[in-house]
Parts: C-alpha cells; structure tokens; sequence
C-alpha cells in the first residue's frame, strides 16, 4: 500500500505503508543511530514525535521485549528507508513491523531518509503528516500541521501512582540479577542481564540508600541504573509534591528524562525549585537537567533541530575528556542565562557548543542534557551514577 510524508513545508515523499493504518500529525525528527529503534520507540521523551532513522536498514534483529524502555511505544510515526523482511537475534521475540502494528504506530519505509534529513538540518524540525490517503487535500493537511504542537506530554507518560524498584541482592554466576532484580515498569517475570551494564556496577556502591526518582518521562534503565547499584528506588508521577518526596527521607533524588517544551512544566519547576534548597543531593538528566535550570533562574530555548542519536560527542570541562554519548533532546539550556554564582556549566556539546551539564555552586547537585543509562547507546558515560552515589555517600 501506498503511504505519503507530508512536510509542513509542502515537501511531499512517497513511499509504502508499514505499521497501523491510519493517518497522523506529528512534529518530525530525526535520529542518527544505526541501532537502537526499539530503545527510540518505547522512549517516552518522543512523545508527540514521529521519528525518522537516518540509517538505512531497520528491524533485521528484531524486536527483543527486554530491551523496551517502557511498557509501551511512545512515538507517533515511524519513517525508515526499509524495513527488514526477516530478522535474526537469539534474544528477538517478533519483527519490527509486527510491533508496529500491536503498538498502533503508523509509519512509512522506501523514502530518501537522507533527504529528508537534510530538509530538517537546513530549515529545521517541523511538523508532517503520514498518511495512506491518496486523494489527500495537501493545503488542507497543512492548515492542520500549522495548528499541531507538542503539549501536555509530560502527564500523559509519566507514572500515574508511586511504585518502589529494590535494588540488587545477589548475582547468579551467570551474570543474570537474581531475585529482585526485575523490570522497574512492566517486565516483572524476566530478571535483567548483568553484562549490559559496567563491572562496577556489580560492586552494588549504592546498597542501602533511598532514592527517589521523579518520573517526568523517565526510561526505564535509568531506574536499572541505581538499582543495579544497589539502591532502593521509590518512583514519584511528575504531579507529586516537594513535601511529599521530601517527607519519604530520600539520600538522594534523581530527575528522569521526558518530553516537550520544559517551560510547560510551571508546576513541576516550582516544586523542583522546593527540592533544590532541601539541601538532599539531586542528579537529574535531559528534560529533569533542563527543569532543574529553570527552577534555578535559567533559561533555555528550542533548538534548530535537537540532538538525537547514540553518537554524540561531549566534554567534560572539569578534565577535557570526551565521552560519546547517546542524546534524545530538542530543548537547552542557554549558558548566557546562567548565574556563574549558582552554577557553572560541565559539560559541553563537541559539535554546536551547545550546554550539556552544569554543576551547582555550593549544593550536591548536578545535571547532565545527555543519557548516561545509554539505552541504547555507549557506556562512557555510566560512571556519572557512581558520582551520584557518591555525592550521596
């Protein structure tokens, strides 16, 4: 079957249909991983978005449920130039297409993904539309690309009710977290695999400390991150007030990743801002490094077209090494609008310059606009929860 791309800047592609059958409007990004999609797919922070992957093939390892990053996808739209007609992984459950379809995600394959790309690099992210109709009204359909934005989609992923993940007890000698190591959000009778994390995470650092994760969008292996640490994790909705996570006596809270514009979150802000002055170590990461700037007076903005990919350089300006690092954002924080006497930057984007952490003057506080739980992604980055900890400790 026939499908067609829709740019709000009258672009049309055409290609076929793949996923559910239906039409959407969603604002369009790209991504630069070669692998990954499953991760991308179920990653809260795309909420609102439909994706396109700029490496050719997709779904030639399948899909593998334990690799998912929520209970469910979050994308609107998936654009590919092909689709895998087989797959091949020991570890795979079914194909990409057939997830596509149980998860309701319309998209389109055999369409210049290149191309496309480039039209979002030069005039930056905008709104499209997938769609199966061939008799489309394009004015119409852009009329309505005009109209769409991304709001309120921080409540819409977040958790509806406080759940508690326990942290790491034993390791078989098969590498595999034994008894309470689970899935942190869904995935509760298949235990997680050791190896996909650093050896020093088996040192379980953070054993016997009460964390308390403020879930804005939060990926699932951040969760994992600490727990597999060693720490308790308790998982508070993005509504939840200051007093009521400060009343729980956390040893630290860490601030997940999510989507949308960070200034939307007015309510979330002044609460973190509650946080901030509690005086109990935070980390946070993406859109939760973003919402801690803002509680702290900073500012940030939209960018031309965002950072999103598993190949990102970034420098830690403390020591001038470079970690490549996995990234998923369309906001930053703007260095201008800092208060070197509340914080100064950390990291630094390679690439654009761009802000990519900041540490805070005179608290145990830092944040980072990157994905150190890096799933999927490189690892070089894991080590900023060993830091955390040992904030804490």
């Amino acid at each position: 079957m026939k499908a067609f791309l829709i740019l709000e800047d009258g672009t049309v592609f055409t290609g076929q249909h793949i996923g559910a059958d239906r039409e959407i409007i969603s604002e369009i990004v790209f991504n630069t991983s070669m692998t990954g999609y499953l991760e991308v797919l179920t990653d809260p922070s795309y909420a609102g978005q439909a994706v396109c992957m700029t490496y050719p093939l997709m779904g030639n390892y399948g899909i593998c449920e334990d690799d998912m990053q929520s209970d469910r996808a979050w994308t609107d739209g998936f654009i590919v130039h092909e689709v895998s007609g087989w797959y091949s992984n020991f570890r795979s459950h079914s194909s990409l297409q057939s997830f596509l379809l149980k998860h309701d995600i319309p998209g389109i394959q055999g369409i210049d993904t290149r191309a496309l790309t480039k039209i979002l690099r030069e005039k930056g992210t905008m709104n499209g539309c997938i769609t199966t109709n061939e008799e489309y009204d394009k004015e119409e359909l852009i009329g309505k690309m005009k109209e769409y934005s991304v709001t309120g989609v921080v409540e819409k992923v977040s958790a509806k009710e406080k759940y508690s993940c326990k942290g790491v007890e034993t390791l078989e000698e098969n590498g595999t977290a034994a008894g309470s190591v689970r899935a942190a959000t869904g995935i509760t009778d298949k235990p997680f695999v050791a190896e996909r994390v650093p050896a020093v995470v088996k040192e379980m650092n953070g054993k016997g400390l009460k964390i308390a994760l403020l879930d804005v969008g939060m990926k699932r292996n951040i969760a994992y991150s600490l727990t597999s640490r060693g720490c308790d994790v308790t998982v508070f909705p993005c509504g939840t007030k200051a007093e009521e996570i400060m009343g729980f006596k956390p040893d630290g809270i860490m601030i997940s990743n999510g989507p949308g514009d960070p200034k939307e979150c007015t309510e979330i802000i002044k609460e973190i801002g509650k946080l901030i002055e509690s005086g109990i170590p935070i980390f946070a990461i993406c859109l939760g490094h973003q919402l801690v700037a803002l509680a702290a007076g900073a500012d940030t903005h939209k960018m031309k077209y965002g950072h999103r990919g598993s190949n990102h350089p970034v420098k830690d300006l403390e020591t001038g090494r470079v970690y490549i690092t996995s990234q998923n954002h369309g906001y930053v924080v703007d260095e201008s609008t800092i208060d070197g006497k509340i914080a100064v930057p950390a990291f630094r984007n390679v690439n654009d310059g761009t802000n990519e952490g900041l540490s805070y003057r005179n608290k145990k506080i830092f944040t980072v606009q990157f994905h150190p739980e890096a799933c999927a992604g490189p690892l070089d980055s894991g080590f900023l929860f060993d830091r955390f900890i040992g904030m804490i400790r």
